[in-house]
């Protein structure tokens, strides 16, 4: 929900600066507000990864009886102060005494994201997604009754609230007095639009109740504090855990005997110095808000603030954790199985027996332990490791010890992280995947960054599981091997190590493929916007470290993209590269090489297809590849037959809704990005299968997308030109390339079409041989977040 405040306005005077022509002018000097206030501005409506269609101006009527807006109007500026206003809403009607009223503006070209619930009124303002400003004007538009700048706008009450994202609105801060400054009155939150039907509780701070109340009736039967908003006196609690800006509490029995009620809180005190221990008996007194623990789908966690602490007793035994797995069971597979919309909407159920979104928002703030646990993604940069308990875990293990996500259906919903925010800087081990922590690991249930959390309060102790880097098969005479290597922004200004160990992986994991398709090689300034597009340094380096570590002299075939075109880190203009070996006798078809706009074609020679640029790019002036890496397609002889790859990098799954997150079911909005991408390199197939049924085509690269997914569906195509995706034809618990927050999965794929399929006559080895190689992705110390695949091909029969 939105959050709202008193206001007690001073006088503001703010210059507006005359440009193009326009003569300084001085705004008129505001009034006191006693009724109506911006409560909140979202300008990232409809864009990309935008929840919401439409820009917004929520207002809210503080006062307790009803405010007649009729004339008054909403004006949005740029950030540049701008005059006159580039968009208005003229206000009708009146706002009802605490009831928010919306003012709808100008919808983006995100066809997925969600229409505004009714609005009260509609305006025409385009806003910015980060930075402008907003007046609300009475009717003679000369008195500026409220103000709110955010970003770089100006003018603003004091300094600007934080810049904004498409995923963030500026929302009023609560419970707290305006002060009018903008920037501490606001703060960067989820959007939640609200209109005029939804009845507000006055915000005016109620006193506490005359009999305290318990962390259970706090916590309530929900994702949200019935008290929400309320002071509560008289808390009771152990202190279980304390970090640094505030500590745990939990009471010592359970007041309901109830599974579904926490036990726990935190009390948040916004700085050190407090004076409370572990062990310590207390009461306090204070407010209940909920925290939103950054920007976004996450969930919000209950705290208690502007605390009064009376500590009544030290030194006492704390209650007994409550063991995963043991205790309770989370759910293996289920997140939440319906369709709230919004978990934290009073109309959503909650069953922590069968929804794990539940489960964990049903021990928030409690002494937690997980038994035995197992480790099912590694420990990250920020301190953090993914496990699961030890015990009744049904969920599908792969053979290297990870949960596989197998379906939309089927996440790891079991796991944990286990944080180390109450740990000294670099205390948690450096864990990987079928790694074990013996015994219990306790802590307190948190969450944060879109996932629950068990802040610990012990290093744990950790029991290495020995998981080794795969090494695949070396090709024989009559098999071309075929690797896609994603290598994460490499670049020429990256440590030597990083090129030495994946020039170890290629020569030594991956056997030295004939054809390598690398993606993310950055150009030869790395990141800096500096105009430079060519890679060569990049592509040079990587080659020098393969022969150092004993492997071939590959050469690299790309095109060049345009500057700041590409996606991927700005500046850097990531791109795929092919490596070939030519002492294996894979040559490069003699064309014309493509460029960054150029769209590859055919040309038909002794009536069979070849490229017209080689390598070239696949329609890249298409809009399926805005801000996104373009197709690179080449063409390749070995053993007397052509071989046409394909090397992609589709648009990445930034934008979705998280698994843990708010919004239930999850929406993919990147999805449809990818579904176009895919259909592009569909198309150029067909042309290609059409010319030839029998070529020889292998699609490779970072799709950014599962093997059940849409989008690998519409790349494989049906009826007699479909190709075959290689991840299909693995053992399902073998179907992973990737390991994200404890699941494992495909976003990396090798597809080749039908030809491939069939051995050649007297081939001493099957038509193709795949193998995912599990290098990276289940490792702390890993040379690139994904591990590459190789396919081998038998292109030739006889003696190999």
């Amino acid at each position: 929900m939105s959050a709202f405040n008193l206001r007690a306005r001073a006088v503001l005077i703010a210059p507006v600066l005359a440009v193009s022509g326009l003569f300084l002018v001085a705004v008129p000097a505001q009034a006191a507000s006693a009724s109506v206030v911006i409560s909140e501005v979202y300008g990232g409506g409809g864009n990309s990864g935008a929840i919401w269609k439409n820009d917004f101006v929520e207002l809210y009527n503080r006062s307790d009886v009803a405010v007649d807006v009729n004339g008054w109007v909403v004006q949005y500026y740029p950030a540049t102060g701008t005059v006159p206003a580039t968009g208005t809403a003229n206000l009708t009607g009146s706002v009802p005494a605490h009831h928010t009223f919306l003012v709808q503006m100008a919808a983006g070209t995100n066809l997925l994201a969600t229409p505004l619930p009714k609005p009260d009124a509609i305006g025409s303002a385009a806003m910015s997604g980060s930075n402008g400003r907003v007046d609300l004007r009475q009717a003679d538009t000369t008195t500026v009754v409220d103000r709110v700048a955010y970003g770089t706008g100006t003018p603003a009450e004091g300094s600007p609230a934080p810049a904004l994202r498409n995923t963030t609105s500026a929302t009023r801060n609560a419970p707290c007095v305006d002060t009018d400054a903008n920037a501490t009155d606001f703060r960067a939150t989820e959007p939640t639009p609200e209109n005029s039907t939804v009845d507000k509780p006055g915000r005016a701070v109620p006193p506490p109740v005359d009999d305290p109340e318990t962390i259970a009736q706090i916590q309530g039967t929900s994702h949200t504090s019935p008290y929400k908003g309320r002071r509560v006196n008289g808390v009771l609690g152990v202190v279980t855990a304390v970090g640094p800006n505030g500590y745990w509490i939990q009471s010592t029995t359970s007041e309901d005997e109830a599974v579904a009620t926490s036990e726990g809180l935190y009390v948040f005190t916004s700085k050190a110095g407090f004076t409370v221990a572990i062990g310590d008996d207390v009461s306090v007194d204070g407010s209940i808000s909920e925290h939103p623990p950054g920007v976004g789908a996450n969930l919000t966690t209950t705290e208690l603030t502007g605390p009064k602490t009376t500590v009544l007793s030290s030194r006492n035994t704390l209650p007994a954790p409550v063991v995963l797995g043991v205790d309770r069971v989370a759910p293996q597979q289920v997140i939440e199985e319906g369709n709230p919309l919004n978990v934290e909407y009073s109309t959503a159920l909650f069953r922590p027996v069968t929804d794990a979104i539940d489960f964990y928002e049903s021990l928030e703030g409690m002494r937690v332990a997980v038994r035995d646990a197992k480790v099912v993604g590694a420990t990250k940069s920020f301190g953090e490791m993914t496990v699961i308990p030890g015990q009744n875990v049904d969920a599908f293990i792969a053979p290297r010890g990870g949960v596989l996500y197998s379906g939309y259906d089927h996440p790891n919903a079991m796991r944990v992280q286990l944080d180390d925010a109450l740990l000294l800087p670099g205390a948690m081990p450096k864990a990987s995947v079928g790694d074990s922590i013996p015994g219990d690991t306790v802590g307190v249930i948190d969450y944060s960054f879109n996932n629950p959390k068990l802040e610990v309060i012990a290093t744990p102790t950790l029991k290495l599981g020995g998981l080794q880097r795969e090494i695949t098969k070396a090709q024989s005479n009559n098999q071309l091997a075929v690797s896609t290597f994603n290598v994460e922004n490499l670049a020429p200004g990256d440590p030597q190590i990083k090129f030495d160990r994946l020039a170890g992986q290629v020569v030594s994991n991956l056997k030295s493929p004939d054809i390598l398709a690398l993606e993310e090689i950055q150009d030869n300034s790395g990141a800096a916007k500096d105009g430079t597009v060519d890679s060569t340094q990049t592509t040079d380096k990587l080659i020098v470290a393969i022969r150092t570590a004993g492997g071939p002299a590959y050469t690299a075939r790309w095109v060049n993209p345009q500057d700041l075109t590409d996606g991927g880190a700005p500046g850097g203009n990531i791109r795929q590269v092919f490596f070939y070996r030519a002492d294996r006798g894979v040559g490069f078809v003699a064309a014309p090489a493509g460029d960054a706009t150029t769209a590859e074609s055919l040309t038909m020679i002794d009536g069979k297809p070849h490229l017209a640029l080689n390598p070239g790019r696949i329609l890249p002036t298409n809009a399926a590849w805005d801000s996104s890496r373009k197709p690179l397609v080449a063409e390749f002889t070995f053993r007397d037959k052509t071989i046409f790859a394909i090397a992609n990098h589709f648009a990445s799954k930034g934008g979705d809704n998280p698994l843990f997150g708010k919004w239930q079911q999850p929406l993919r909005l990147s999805e449809v990005g990818r579904h176009l991408q895919a259909q592009e390199v569909r198309s150029f197939l067909d042309l290609l299968l059409a010319a030839d049924k029998n070529a020889n085509v292998v699609v490779l690269g970072d799709i950014n997308d599962f093997e059940f997914s849409r989008t690998v569906d519409i790349m494989v195509g049906s009826g007699a030109n479909a190709i075959v995706d290689l991840p299909r034809m693995l053992p399902v618990n073998e179907r992973y390339s990737y390991v994200f927050e404890g699941n494992s999965q495909v976003l990396d794929q090798i597809l080749i079409s039908k030809a491939l399929t069939i051995a050649p006559p007297g081939a001493k080895y099957p038509a193709f041989d795949y193998d995912i190689v599990h290098t990276n992705s289940e490792f702390f110390d890993q040379d690139s977040d994904h591990d590459p695949q190789m396919v081998r091909l038998a292109i030739r029969g006889g003696r190999g």
